[in-house]
């Protein structure tokens, strides 16, 4: 960044300006601003606003890194604007309240929210996701399923009130599987902002085939929230069965602390589950399994997670310890034979989650994701006819100083992916078996593959590569399955 050091606003904006290929000219039509207050806001001669640091952070989609850096170097010798009168920071929801009935064919969602505006500003828009995944443990099968089936306003029907107000509401981001939407505080006829101090009810409802919507419902912490309620509601004749789990930035799955409650409602098997003072960004994910002999397609819907289905295929999930310690080298060529075991360990299990995951970026596994604290990863290339490469001993012992920032899964937490900035080339130290000394150049995607299973050689995880305010996304919600990652 020249002169300029990264985390400050005018560094992570030339950065992620660049990282986008958006010349100062076009990133300013996007923000409405002339081109030359582009180039004082990456100068430093200029602040900008809240406002702008969130209308940039979005139109170049950096997970947040812009505003944090915005925060971060604000000072008293720059005016800054009020927040945002959309920013969801000052609300806080009383209830949220959330009803899903299954009608036999469709899924019919209302959502209920008490909200209350503990700011200092009106607020004049809410955020809400939709987000559809019919086959949760294969994101390739689902991906495929929605580039055919896309979901379409039409057919979701959105409605939503404030109070007995109609809201209006603008499409933030328009995908096959996921939507989200800006629902405003205004209608055809009047405005109704919620105030300091004022509680504003919302209500919002859509409608999803059930041949699009998979069995599962998660509700996710992104506001403080006194209390989250859940109710689902099966016809009786499929014989639900229901559970849950719960996950947090600290925490893996773990089960729901308490269970469901089931009741009968008519033809109707309904089970409610409710908690009080969530905490913030938990997700708390209800499944269920449903018997119906004439839906050819539900026997074959897995619903594990997919975390869960790596779990099963035994690799170590995150919280172990062993995931988190550095492991002990080989002495070789006298242990050559544990270190070939070890290999042929990990090449099993590649197997193993090959058969659940369409690996387009190739893949890599690591001694530690076994439970074996050893020096020893196998890495797979893209390309499916490329032998696998064997790191025994590996540490990197050279980094380009050019980088990139790309998604990455994990086998150890395959729930989210997140955006983790890599060096485009690094050099690699290892041995062979007999122990010769190795030395290899990896480039671009290989350089990423290899960088992230010689972290889990030192006990690091790539959330602590990720740049900080950057938080991974679930999912369901990445739609970059299967492809490769793309270079300039």
């Amino acid at each position: 960044m020249d002169s300029q050091e990264r985390g400050t606003f005018a560094a992570e904006l030339t950065h992620w300006r660049t990282v986008r290929s958006l010349s100062k000219r076009a990133l300013a039509k996007r923000l409405n601003v002339d081109p030359s207050y582009v180039s004082h806001l990456e100068a430093g001669r200029e602040h900008g606003s809240a406002h702008l640091a969130r209308r940039a952070d979005a139109e170049l989609d950096a997970g947040g890194a812009l505003w944090v850096a915005w925060q971060r170097t604000d000072t008293s010798s720059t005016k800054a604007e009020p927040a945002e009168p959309s920013s969801h920071t000052a609300l806080l929801v009383l209830e949220d309240d959330a009803a899903l009935d299954l009608d036999g064919s469709t899924f019919h969602l209302r959502m209920r929210r008490l909200l209350r505006n503990d700011g200092a500003d009106p607020v004049t828009r809410y955020l809400v996701r939709i987000n559809v995944d019919r086959y949760p443990s294969e994101p390739e099968r689902s991906n495929a399923l929605y580039r055919r089936h896309p979901l379409t306003w039409e057919e979701l029907g959105l409605e939503a009130h404030c109070g007995d107000e109609p809201m209006g509401w603008t499409v933030k981001h328009d995908r096959d599987a996921f939507k989200e939407v800006w629902l405003q505080f205004q209608s055809a006829t009047s405005r109704f902002p919620l105030y300091p101090g004022q509680k504003a009810e919302i209500t919002y409802s859509y409608s999803v085939s059930a041949d699009k919507w998979g069995p599962w419902f998660q509700r996710a912490v992104r506001l403080p929230t006194r209390r989250l309620s859940v109710e689902l509601a099966f016809p009786t004749e499929t014989e639900p069965t229901v559970w849950g789990t719960e996950t947090s930035m600290s925490t893996d799955f773990a089960p729901l602390r308490t269970p469901p409650r089931q009741s009968v409602r008519g033809d109707r098997t309904v089970f409610a589950w409710s908690t009080m003072d969530p905490p913030l960004h938990a997700r708390f994910r209800l499944e269920w399994r449903l018997k119906n002999p004439d839906t050819k397609e539900n026997s074959p819907v897995s619903t594990l997670s997919a975390s869960q289905a790596m779990a099963n295929a035994g690799i170590v999930q995150e919280g172990a310890p062993v995931l988190t310690s550095p492991v002990r080298p080989f002495d070789l060529p006298a242990e050559a034979a544990e270190a070939q075991r070890i290999v042929g360990e990990l090449l099993g299990a590649i197997e193993r989650v090959r058969e659940l995951h369409t690996f387009g970026k190739g893949m890599g596994i690591a001694a530690p994701q076994l439970g074996i604290d050893r020096s020893a990863a196998v890495v797979l290339p893209p390309d499916p006819e490329a032998e696998p490469i064997v790191l025994l001993n590996a540490t990197i012992e050279e980094t380009s100083a050019d980088q990139d920032e790309q998604f990455e899964g994990c086998l150890s937490f395959f729930d989210v992916r997140g955006r983790v900035p890599r060096p485009l080339s690094i050099v690699v130290a290892h041995s062979d078996l007999d122990g010769s000394p190795r030395l290899s150049r990896f480039t671009q995607g290989m350089a990423r593959l290899v960088a992230h299973e010689v972290d889990h050689l030192d006990g690091v995880l790539y959330r602590e590569r990720m740049r900080p305010g950057v938080q991974p996304i679930p999912v369901e919600e990445y739609r970059g399955t299967g492809t490769q990652w793309k270079y300039g």
